[in-house]
């Protein structure tokens, strides 16, 4: 009667990064304004807000590039000592998010912003708008990552690597770096305001099993 000698087999995860420069950047502009009552208070957004919509379209932004992010009003209330707060007025904002594909103008957008009436600035991350065709790379990366280490390992126990029996891919999800941004107009130069891009790293994770021999 004749047995069948299992596989030896090894499972393995391989890691692949590559960093590229981005090429769009993402932001998020807004107003923000304090007002006696809740009209005033919409009213004054609104008008501060289609001077954002203006400024920022003649900067050279695409309406499919720009998407309300939130609006909301709140009551704005003083707390005396000892005393039931009181009503003093409301607060409105609006905030948008706007996709930037010419980096090199991505300053001077921030600039348009505030001249157009918009007082917050609340983040710039930056982002590759077509990760997969360097996302290859990163796999390439990956499954040599995961093949050093089974040669790796085969040596130390005296096997050889047979063959890859099964691969694997983690699911990716790009996810953009932040540059945290919290300006008010007082504090913009005069000069377009300097961003560094800096890069972006695109990473791949697998898993492969490989059979192992002597």
């Amino acid at each position: 009667m004749s047995t069948i000698q299992p596989e030896t087999t090894i499972t393995l995860t391989g890691k692949g990064t590559v960093d590229h420069a981005p090429d769009i950047a993402m932001i998020s502009v807004g107003v923000q304004v304090e007002a006696k009552t809740a009209a005033e208070a919409m009213q004054q957004q609104a008008e501060k807000m289609n001077g954002v919509f203006a400024a920022v379209k003649a900067a050279g932004i695409a309406d499919r590039d720009m998407q309300t992010g939130q609006l909301s009003l709140n009551p704005v209330y003083e707390y005396p000592n000892n005393a039931r707060p009181r009503l003093t007025g409301y607060q409105a904002s609006n905030t948008i998010g706007i996709k930037v594909r010419k980096l090199d103008t991505l300053g001077k957008t921030l600039d348009a912003v505030v001249k157009g009436g918009g007082n917050t600035i609340n983040g710039v991350s930056f982002s590759i708008d077509q990760p997969d065709q360097f996302q290859n790379e990163a796999r390439m990366e990956a499954i040599k990552d995961a093949a050093a280490k089974a040669e790796l390992y085969a040596k130390a126990v005296g096997y050889k690597v047979k063959r890859i029996v099964t691969i694997s891919e983690q699911e990716y999800f790009p996810q953009p770096v932040p540059m945290m941004m919290q300006m008010r107009q007082k504090d913009m130069a005069a000069e377009a305001t300097p961003i560094a891009a800096g890069e972006v790293s695109l990473t791949q994770t697998v898993n492969v099993v490989f059979e192992l021999t002597k």
